[in-house]
């Protein structure tokens, strides 16, 4: 058990005492024969050394990576260790070829955690082959899986393979021209047919390292697209494209250099110094996504709302909330609904720094948007419910609000911090410290000098983010005390010049003033154009009526700092118009904005139910008798049918089945190999008559009539309901599934997934602090769970106190509760009708949920996490614990994983389902980590900082653009805290929420239906920004979406394949005889018309209404010419009325 408190002891022994009792019921359940095996088969790994013997081996590997763990500082020398250790032959005598193979994929499953799929499929072989001077060399074959690594990891696999072949003593690789050549030739296919990387990269930087690696990348094909030169080279034995190898060089090697090479400097491996000259092309090759990359492919309907760096944008603010950090960041809750509701929780905002994306979170403790109205007046939008008022009346959105960032991420991201803008709790720490210099610590000296209440006074210090001071407040504490004036009262200086500093100063010693006592109440002038463009600049709220602009909240404030009571001073200076603010103030005033950050909108949020397309109630194959449905009623309708299925024969009687016991019997029938030529049975993998290759299933005949009448005698089902079988099994064996396992998911509105699993995916958020309100659960059902006391160590009595959430516990959305409510009841039938046991969950409503453990897997991985549901959200994200998600490999940008009750893979999971194909075993829940231990997890969690606050310097340092590592010992992260008992509790947040589930559940994009009117509210909105160019936008999405969609549609009809309208097979040419070959049903093009001109008018409408420059306007007018030459005149359309209004 790890170090950890009592508390916590009691929670993860609960947890595995739970997880064992299912286990239990699981192995009673399997244990009658009716699935592929007598056990389940999601095995539990305890720690990643487990994880790594499990997934790939060698067998008593995991006792060493423990030993090691205990001796080395990093997994990069345990990885690097161990792979030596199996070449020495520690674990066992492999010859060189078998060693390297072994050594490869069982280092990469110690680097990737023994978590994802990489070593397993994503490395196709390690091969020893011969130079052309005859020296041998190593290979290794990467395929598409490896992409699941990441590309550090995978770029570092080429460095073990390089410590690997000095080992054993060969040569490195010599690439020939011709090889290189096609490399590069490759990759730009790849990126124009098939799909781009997350770097572009020259090809002088890709034939520098092509000539520099000491062993040869390559792989297997990925994708069915050819190069048309440097074919047929003798050591590389395909012609198509290589879409692993190619990934590891340009995302890997090349794209992650900068980290690649920290990981060989701390290991001290040489012959590597060229990595560093990759770095000499910066201009097109940055070790993250450069700044401007989110700009990249807009896509329409999804909209900008700030450019980069753009006046008007995201401010960014420093800090984590309890629902932000792990790449989640915050946004007020008001922005949400003033951007037209098209950001919600968990929508993916595509951000300018410091990383590519982030999740979007409601926090409305930092600065609000600020909008101009129809009628003129400007105004901070503080509440949703006043956006909600104003949102149909707004003309301009002048700034967006905060953008609140952790420096956890900057961390992560490795960015030089960007300049903080003056914020409260920035403020609060200068007036702290010109408190302990002029008074020597003393509040109540403070106090008697602003004439501010003590109380009042020690509120500002406590808690500068809630409680504000007034604008006299404001101006007493600065005059006073020399702190800069407060961050509400301070405008945007910097996004006017001094000019137009002075033209405003000028106008307004000529308004009329309201004064009491020494304070400016109300300034009011009368309407000037220019005067009303730079208040907006300066977002100072103000109205417009009757051709008057009064000032009323801020007038005191913006009186003092333009010194209006003071008409003769004059500006000396004029560097920068907040030195020529503060020089007129004779103050201290900060610069508001520090720095804007751009983002566009990216994914919408998703809780939605996993289905295969189209959805399927049971793995079991019909082929072609079910009809286009595949309807298992329709195909018992025909008694016999013949597809291909697992051969087994009973040892007993001799019978033939499908099943792992023997109906007629009772034993246990063994799996028996055929060839599929001469139909011989065989024990070999090749036949010694005709030399097939054997396989463990046959086409034969199947009674699927009888099968479903006996399914449905034993579930008590008089009829059978429709259920939607497959057209064929792609697993090696072609095990089906029970067919009565597919009845009962039909019956309760289930779809199964290709491993016999049922899922439901949701967006991932993270979450280190509740309150029960939030999560609709009860105080006395969360003290059953552990929640006893608050974060502050009282007494849980009331919903609104804040509980730290467990690490393992999981707040889910209502329409995932609702789901899993129906996989309960299916379960529970299931234990009850077929396997003779009693029901487990007896749910019935959400609430019943409450306590049960889930699985939590990520689509590029193998190992599910343990999680326990403890309340729901009507947010449609999973909210869990930042140690959560990246156990599962994740972090919080914007990704959804699946969840899964924890009873259905242990009894509906088989590895016998998983196609047989490249990538099958990615998304399965082959090992399970029963309790997260956080030196096991991701890096990104470790640097999830936990901070209250965050220290004066570090806003002081940020001015200087500074690495976040020169902070990273000032500031409380979660790695700090490794091997202690803190590692999982009495973490804090520096921003407070009201509601986690505050503001907008449901992006607009969702709802807005066609795509033109998705695009049409992106351009109104865009309009409307002054962070945005709208023509800019409208180019952007002419060029990056729909141009390209067009062009790329009429190359597809042009190449277009042929689908059979009854067995849906594709033939690239319609066959002489006009039918299909294997059916004869009808054969239907796969591209028509309209798809290749649904966007055209839009495109030309667009190009016409933005002036777009008439480059664009001809290419749209030559596709319009080439589909004239191309299709026959369209017949006239009858159009309604409204068409001409």
């Amino acid at each position: 058990m790890q170090l950890a408190s009592d508390d916590y002891q009691r929670y993860f022994l609960e947890i595995n005492q739970t997880l064992q009792s299912l286990y239990e019921i699981a192995r009673k359940a399997r244990r009658c024969g009716y699935d592929p095996t007598f056990e389940p088969e999601p095995h539990i790994a305890l720690d990643l050394a487990e994880r790594v013997e499990g997934l790939v081996g060698p067998p008593g590997v995991a006792n060493r990576i423990r030993e090691l763990n205990g001796i080395l500082k990093t997994r990069e020398e345990v990885a690097f260790k161990i792979a030596e250790e199996i070449v020495y032959g520690k674990f066992g005598h492999l010859d060189e070829q078998r060693a390297a193979d072994q050594a490869v994929r069982t280092a990469l499953a110690i680097l990737t955690e023994g978590i994802t799929a990489a070593p397993l499929q994503g490395i196709a072989q390690v091969s020893i082959k011969v130079n052309p001077d005859r020296t041998r060399y190593l290979a290794i074959y990467f395929a598409g899986p490896i992409r699941s690594a990441g590309g550090t990891e995978a770029a570092l696999t080429l460095v073990i393979g390089d410590f690997i072949r000095r080992l054993i003593g060969v040569d490195r690789y010599k690439p020939t021209d011709e090889e290189i050549g096609r490399f590069i030739e490759e990759l730009r296919l790849y990126e124009r047919e098939v799909s781009r990387f997350q770097y572009h990269v020259l090809d002088e930087s890709l034939e520098n390292a092509l000539r520099s690696l000491p062993i040869e990348v390559t792989g297997t094909e990925t994708d069915p697209v050819e190069v048309s030169s440097f074919r047929n080279l003798p050591r590389i034995e395909t012609n198509r494209v290589r879409g692993g190898a190619l990934r590891v060089i340009n995302d890997g090697i090349i794209g992650r250099s900068s980290k690649v090479w920290k990981s060989i400097e701390l290991l001290g491996i040489d012959g590597w110094d060229w990595l560093k000259r990759v770095r000499e092309f910066k201009e097109d090759v940055a070790e993250e996504a450069t700044e401007f990359m989110y700009m990249e492919d807009v896509i329409a309907g999804r909209p900008i709302f700030s450019f980069p760096s753009w006046s008007g944008g995201f401010r960014l603010r420093y800090g984590r909330s309890r629902n932000t950090g792990l790449a989640a960041v915050g946004l007020h809750p008001a922005t949400m609904s003033v951007l037209q509701n098209f950001l919600a929780i968990g929508t993916q905002l595509r951000i300018e720094k410091p990383g590519k994306a982030g999740l979007v979170a409601p926090v409305d403790t930092i600065e609000p948007p600020i909008v101009k109205l129809k009628d003129g007046s400007v105004t901070r939008v503080e509440t949703v419910e006043e956006a909600e008022r104003v949102r149909n009346s707004i003309e301009k959105i002048l700034f967006l609000g905060d953008i609140l960032i952790s420096f956890g991420d900057f961390l992560e991201n490795n960015k030089p911090l960007a300049p903080s803008g003056f914020t409260e709790e920035w403020w609060g720490e200068e007036l702290l410290i010109r408190i302990k210099k002029t008074f020597n610590g003393s509040i109540e000296r403070a106090a008697t000098a602003t004439d501010i209440p003590q109380g009042r006074l020690e509120s500002f210090l406590t808690q500068p983010i809630k409680n504000k001071p007034t604008p006299e407040e404001a101006i007493k504490l600065t005059t006073a005390l020399n702190v800069p004036l407060h961050p509400r009262y301070t405008y945007f200086w910097d996004d006017i010049t001094v000019d137009e500093l002075l033209k405003l100063r000028s106008i307004l010693l000529g308004a009329t003033k309201t004064v009491e006592g020494r304070f400016v109440k109300k300034i009011t002038a009368e309407f000037n154009q220019e005067i009303k463009d730079i208040l907006e600049r300066l977002c100072v709220p103000h109205k417009v009526s009757n051709n008057i602009m009064t000032i009323d909240s801020d007038a005191p404030t913006l009186a003092f700092s333009l010194r209006l009571d003071n008409p003769k001073l004059k500006v000396k200076s004029t560097r920068s118009t907040l030195e020529a603010v503060k020089e007129l103030a004779g103050a201290d005033i900060r610069c508001k904005v520090g720095t804007y950050i751009g983002a566009r909108m990216g994914r919408p949020e998703k809780a939605k139910k996993r289905e295969m397309s189209p959805p399927v109630h049971v793995l079991f194959p019909i082929g072609l008798a079910g009809g286009p449905h595949r309807d298992l009623a329709e195909a018992a309708r025909k008694e016999v049918i013949q597809v291909e299925i697992v051969r087994r024969r009973c040892p007993s009687c001799n019978n033939v089945t499908i099943n792992l016991v023997c109906p007629h019997c009772g034993v246990e029938t063994s799996l028996e190999k055929v060839c599929p030529n001469c139909g011989r049975t065989i024990n070999e993998e090749i036949c010694p008559v005709c030399k097939g290759r054997a396989r463990y299933y046959e086409r034969r005949q199947v009674n699927v009539s009888e099968l479903l009448r006996y399914a449905c005698k034993k579930l008590g089902e008089d009829k059978p309901i429709p259920v939607k079988a497959v057209k064929g099994l792609m697993s090696e064996t072609r095990t089906p599934e029970l067919i009565e396992k597919g009845i009962l998911r039909a019956k309760h509105g289930l779809t199964v997934f290709k491993d016999g699993t049922t899922r439901f995916d949701a967006t991932n958020a993270p979450l280190t602090h509740f309150m029960p309100s939030e999560i609709g659960v009860s105080i006395d059902k969360l003290r059953c769970f552990g929640y006893i006391y608050d974060q502050d160590g009282n007494e849980l009595r009331d919903p609104q106190q804040i509980c730290e959430l467990k690490v393992q516990d999981v707040i889910i959305p209502v329409k995932c509760a609702r789901y899993l409510v129906q996989v309960a009841q299916f379960l529970d039938e299931l234990l009850e009708k077929v396997y003779g046991l009693q029901p487990y969950y007896k749910v019935n409503r959400d609430e019943d949920l409450l306590g049960h453990l889930i699985i939590g897997l990520a689509p590029h991985t193998s190992a599910g996490v343990i999680g326990r549901i403890i309340g729901f959200t009507k947010a449609n994200v999973c909210y869990a614990h930042p140690l959560w998600h990246t156990a599962k490999r994740r972090d919080c940008d914007g990704d959804e994983d699946a969840i899964m009750l924890a009873l259905d893979p242990l009894i509906n999971f088989s590895k016998f389902y998983l196609p047989a194909q490249i990538g099958g075993m990615m998304d399965a829940p082959l090992l399970l980590n029963p309790i997260i231990n956080p030196s096991e997890v991701g890096h990104e969690a470790l640097n999830v900082d936990v901070a209250s606050k965050y220290p004066l310097i570090f806003y002081e340092s940020t001015l200087k653009a500074i690495s976040p590592k020169v902070m990273a010992k000032l500031i409380d992260l979660i790695g700090h805290r490794l091997s202690t008992s803190a590692q999982f509790q009495a973490m804090h947040y520096t921003h407070f929420t009201t509601d986690i589930n505050a503001g907008n559940y449901e992006s607009a994009y969702k709802k807005l239906g066609a795509m033109l009117n998705k695009m049409d509210s992106q351009l109104a909105l865009a309009e409307k920004i002054r962070a945005v160019d709208a023509k800019a936008v409208a180019k952007r999405v002419l060029t990056t979406h729909l141009i390209r969609d067009i062009a790329g549609n009429l190359k597809a009809f042009s190449t277009q394949s042929f689908r059979c309208k009854r067995c849906n097979l594709k033939y690239r040419r319609i066959p002489l005889r006009g039918q299909c070959l294997k059916c004869g049903g009808q054969l239907v093009p796969t591209v028509y018309r309209g798809g290749i001109e649904k966007y055209l008018n839009a495109a030309a409408n667009l190009a016409k209404k933005y002036g777009i420059e008439d480059y664009y306007r001809q290419r749209i007018t030559i596709i319009e010419d080439e589909l004239t030459l191309l299709f026959k005149a369209p017949k006239a359309k009858q159009v309604s009325l409204g068409e001409f209004m």
